[in-house]
């Protein structure tokens, strides 16, 4: 971070250079980071993996139409940002008779479970990135989609990786969000872990994203598409 707000009885001071704010008040569910007036939400520990494989997941987030709207072609290269377990990356791999997933997490103990249910289920197009909190260590122009499922309101620096992201992303290609509706205070899923499209819209142009459409296909969260430039 090349500068940071500083919060103390009230009194904020700022580095001009920054684009976060460190607040010493904040929700016990953030890192008291924020990014363009939003709370950086604290992430999951591979502790948790047993959520992400949870047998209710189908039913409750519906991560089949999810997979199905995302309109894969054969030869894609996917990028599974924030992906876990891989719940989501060994999914798609088998749609991608002629591409891979690059399977990204900042954690090695989710890279291990990863790697374990891969070969369990003998799956070889899948290559896990062991990535860092700023860096996203992708190939530059070697992804057609970037997935984020759940996963960028917990970024501890959504800009920089967001920034890896659209480096990585071939001309043309896509950036796809699925986030808990922010909008919606009847889904039971704490704040910092929803997002409203108009947040996601705003934070994605920073980096030069074009917001194409979001899909209501999903029973409680938004599905953004965005796109790079072809130029």
């Amino acid at each position: 971070m090349l500068g940071c707000w500083l919060v103390d009885a009230g009194v904020a001071t700022a580095s001009p250079s920054s684009v976060y704010e460190q607040r010493a008040i904040h929700s016990p569910d953030g890192i008291g980071k924020y990014y363009m007036g939003r709370e950086i939400a604290k992430f999951m520990g591979h502790t948790g993996a047993g959520w992400l494989e949870r047998p209710s997941r189908e039913a409750e987030e519906q991560p089949s139409t999810l997979i199905n709207s995302l309109n894969l072609q054969a030869d894609d290269v996917v990028a599974d940002i924030g992906a876990g377990t891989g719940y989501i990356s060994l999914q798609i791999a088998p749609l991608l008779t002629a591409g891979k997933v690059f399977a990204v997490d900042i954690q090695p103990e989710m890279l291990e479970i990863l790697e374990f249910l891969k070969q369990e289920k003998n799956i070889t197009n899948v290559e896990p990135i062991l990535a860092t909190s700023d860096n996203p260590h992708l190939p530059p122009d070697s992804v057609d989609l970037a997935l984020m499922v759940d996963a960028y309101h917990e970024f501890e620096y959504p800009r920089e990786v967001m920034q890896g992201i659209v480096n990585a992303l071939k001309p043309g290609g896509r950036v796809v969000l699925v986030e808990y509706r922010g909008e919606n205070p009847f889904i039971m899923i704490k704040r910092l872990h929803k997002m409203t499209q108009k947040q996601v819209r705003e934070e994605m142009a920073t980096v030069g994203l074009t917001w194409r459409e979001t899909k209501n296909v999903l029973p409680q969260q938004h599905l953004m598409v965005f796109e790079k430039s072809n130029l």
